[in-house]
């Protein structure tokens, strides 16, 4: 079945995509407005970009023309955001934050949540949250009227202890970590407790088995 995007409004090409290409790590943002107030929201349109030098990258909508939202609007003024993975466990703690609550509001609060100070920026780190990452914009890429890429570079990750494996190494026990990502709808999620190994095979190997 073919779907050409250019007969179809912002609205189906958005669902096409996001029952599709799932499922999608979650980047549950903590930024500070200018007056130091703070703001956490979950964005799954987030993934990691470059290894070096180290860029995530999340995609912010907004709630009418010209906003891409209080994250947007407090990365564009300070500079800085910290991202942090959803585990299993604080799964409905994240769903409180993404509730469209007025600047005022402070989400982290409604949500019960905990959070430690950072090393490298101003914004906090969710305590509750496995893997933190400080980030710094690297650049804004504006791709609509209410819409924006921040690419931000990391300067820092924090892991909870009992994930890392080897820290000199920096070998980490993934499936430790319990992360959740964003299926499609609404509502659905899913967790990465069912994986399967499959190495990669090099071209020796390959002409060995004749392929």
């Amino acid at each position: 079945m073919l779907f050409d995007f250019a007969t179809l409004d912002a609205n189906n090409r958005y669902k096409l995509l996001v029952s599709t290409i799932v499922p999608r790590p979650i980047a549950w943002v903590v930024t500070l407005d200018p007056e130091g107030r703070r703001n956490a929201a979950p964005y799954s349109f987030f993934n990691a970009f470059s290894g070096d030098p180290p860029v995530v990258c999340i995609g912010i909508g907004g709630r009418g023309t010209g906003d891409i939202k209080d994250t947007g609007n407090n990365i564009r003024t300070s500079g800085e955001f910290v991202v942090n993975l959803v585990a299993a466990e604080n799964a409905e703690q994240m769903n409180i934050t993404a509730i469209e609550f007025g600047r005022e509001v402070d989400e982290l609060t409604e949500a019960g949540l905990t959070t430690l100070p950072s090393v490298k920026v101003k914004p906090p780190r969710i305590k509750e949250s496995p893997v933190a990452l400080e980030c710094e914009r690297f650049t804004t890429l504006e791709i609509g009227h209410e819409r924006a890429l921040v690419l931000g570079r990391v300067l820092a990750m924090h892991i909870r202890d009992d994930a890392v494996l080897d820290a000199q190494k920096c070998y980490i026990d993934t499936p430790k970590l319990d992360l959740i990502g964003r299926m499609h709808g609404r509502g659905w999620y899913a967790r990465t407790s069912d994986r399967f190994e499959m190495p990669r095979i090099n071209e020796t190997d390959w002409t060995r088995r004749g392929g």
